[in-house]
């Protein structure tokens, strides 16, 4: 169990979070947009006029929209993250389990809202859900467990704190 509180493995894992979706969305613009030839999703400004007080925005501002959504989503799978290594889980089981959880949940309440139709999509389409999504729970993963977390403790030996 890691010796942080669990406020500050929530907050860790908000901002690896942030990192996480950088990641994701890199590899879409630069890898699987040119590869694929699809154009930009508002699924997350779709998400947030379903469920929000707000109306559909001109184009300019559904764009910062869905980026202020996209970005505040992989929040959410930062502070998963935070919460599984807050509980002992780090690497793959850790990403495994939050994969798991918030994909599944993504998925669930999307199509309970009606704004996805998953028997619907195309097994490329499919694809590039789980894998891009994948590639955001994963690189969150490394970058809390790399980058934030302090190595000793990344490798089950206690973390060695203070001035040497």
């Amino acid at each position: 169990m890691s010796e942080a509180s669990l406020s500050s493995d929530l907050a860790r894992g908000a901002l690896c979070g942030l990192a996480g979706t950088a990641v994701m969305t890199a590899f879409q613009k630069l890898v699987e947009m040119p590869i694929t030839g699809r154009g930009d999703s508002y699924a997350p400004a779709k998400f947030a006029e379903k469920v929000l007080p707000i109306g559909r925005k001109r184009q300019r501002d559904r764009r910062r929209l869905n980026y202020l959504v996209h970005f505040g989503l992989g929040v959410g799978w930062g502070t998963a993250y935070g919460a599984a290594a807050h509980n002992g889980l780090r690497g793959q089981r850790a990403v495994a389990v939050v994969f798991g959880v918030v994909y599944t949940g993504d998925v669930l309440i999307n199509t309970a809202l009606g704004l996805y139709r998953p028997w619907e999509w195309s097994r490329q389409d499919t694809a590039i859900d789980v894998i891009e999504k994948l590639i955001q729970a994963e690189a969150t993963g490394a970058v809390f467990d790399r980058l934030v977390t302090r190595p000793s403790a990344v490798h089950g030996e206690p973390a060695v704190s203070g001035a040497a």
